[in-house]
């Protein structure tokens, strides 16, 4: 499989003038966020939720990550939720929350290596293969550095998931599997087909570092799928303040600010991508013009020190630059994308277990225009906490969902089991959602 770059020179010009744009963003400090705002946002509740996941050796390793929803046009009652596990694998779900199939995570190449670990999933749809046009999940791969792609056959026996990953695909951004067992490799996940050209692609952003790769889809022979790279670009990892200091946001030496949560708006061919601990990047999905910083978080110019021993890093004095509705981490963009051509994109801002939705029109610049919280509905069905990946549909799911769903992932499924890790996701009526948001 060939791979192209573009030089790396023209990745550093990048982002050097999106590090100048930076400090144009907010010349005044933002105003603190008010009292009590988190617990003034409407909640919405959920209407079941999957079986727990347990990241631990008697769970299998797995642990809930990343939703993706997948309409049956034929028949919308049997439409699935296909998601991540990480080192599980990924998971299918009918429209109950029931498991329908599991798919495990490749295995380690060999002693001493990473086994496979599934962090993001999203979907390509009406692919032409070599077979035949087809739906795929297509899911980044942490712990092999790849992409992987499974065809979606409701009526297959034995799942409705097929692994049709071509062999020969290469690493995303490594040269070597020494290189892959150091773990930064490929980690959030957005696909996308141009309207214009008809090819699709994957937008792919790397672990513990501020780089996005645009990947072409590639058909093999067989029904396989691979890729190829078409270009890299490098988000800063340092910010000029509106004092004229420099900052960058404090974390284990050696790592960068990661971007994960990503969501293409076909639309407008428009990239939103979340910098866990700086903010909600805009750009165009090709990587090519100038990145802008829409949103950010409230940690944003706050100092830290990084605590070898405890692990944490302990924050300075907020000089108050910035933003008022997402607290780090931001992850879990989606799509609410209506008939009429109007929508939102959706944030999870994991660090106060809120949602925040912003308009999709450019002409708006992206305003802010509300936000919800996924609370407990029961004392057996509790809500989000911590949540790292949500996806929105916005199309009528049979009987269930006929507004549309909207699944969030959970941090913290309770009740949990003793001392085991515990996740899930949760499964919410969009229309509730749309009534919070306009609240």
């Amino acid at each position: 499989m060939v791979t192209s770059r573009i030089a790396r020179p023209t990745t550093l010009a990048l982002a050097t003038a999106v590090a100048a744009l930076t400090a144009t963003v907010l010349p005044f400090p933002a105003p603190a966020a008010p009292n009590g705002s988190r617990a003034a946002l409407p909640a919405v509740t959920g209407h079941s939720e999957t079986p727990a996941l347990h990241d631990d050796e008697a769970g299998g390793d797995a642990d809930a990550d990343d939703p993706a929803i997948w309409r049956n046009a034929a028949d919308p009652d049997r439409s699935l939720v296909i998601a991540t596990a990480k080192q599980g694998g990924l998971r299918v779900y009918d429209l109950d929350a029931r498991e329908v199939q599991s798919v495990p995570a490749p295995a380690a190449p060999g002693p001493g290596h990473a086994p496979g670990r599934f962090n993001n999933v999203d979907l390509l749809h009406g692919l032409r293969l070599s077979s035949g046009r087809a739906d795929l999940a297509v899911t980044s791969d942490r712990g092999g550095d790849r992409l992987r792609f499974h065809r979606i056959d409701a009526d297959r026996a034995g799942g409705p998931l097929t692994d049709v990953t071509d062999p020969s695909a290469p690493p995303v951004f490594s040269s070597s599997q020494a290189e892959i067992d150091e773990q930064r490799t490929a980690y959030g996940l957005a696909t996308w087909t141009d309207q214009a050209t008809g090819r699709s692609y994957a937008l792919v952003s790397r672990r513990e570092r501020t780089s996005v790769a645009l990947l072409e889809i590639v058909p093999g022979a067989g029904g396989k799928v691979g890729y190829r790279k078409v270009r890299t670009l490098d988000l800063p990892a340092d910010f000029r303040l509106p004092n004229g200091t420099s900052w960058s946001p404090c974390g284990e030496p050696g790592e960068l600010p990661q971007v994960e949560g990503m969501v293409v708006d076909p639309a407008n061919g428009m990239l939103y991508a979340g910098q866990e601990d700086v903010g909600i990047w805009r750009m165009r999905a090709d990587l090519t013009g100038t990145p802008k910083l829409v949103d950010k978080v409230r940690e944003y110019g706050v100092p830290g020190t990084y605590d070898e021993e405890t692990e944490e890093c302990v924050p300075g004095a907020d000089p108050g630059y910035g933003g008022t509705r997402l607290s780090a981490d931001v992850e879990g963009l989606t799509l609410l994308t209506e008939a009429d051509g109007d929508g939102h994109v959706l944030a999870s801002s994991q660090g106060d277990d809120t949602f925040a939705a912003y308009d999709r029109e450019l002409s708006d610049d992206n305003e802010y225009e509300g936000g919800f919280r996924v609370t407990a509905a029961s004392a057996a069905l509790d809500g989000s906490e911590e949540c790292d990946g949500a996806a929105a549909l916005a199309a009528p799911l049979g009987r269930a969902y006929p507004d549309g769903l909207l699944v969030v992932q959970d941090g913290h499924d309770a009740p949990g089991d003793g001392e085991r890790p515990s996740t899930n996701f949760k499964f919410v009526d969009l229309g509730e959602v749309r009534e919070a948001i306009d609240d």
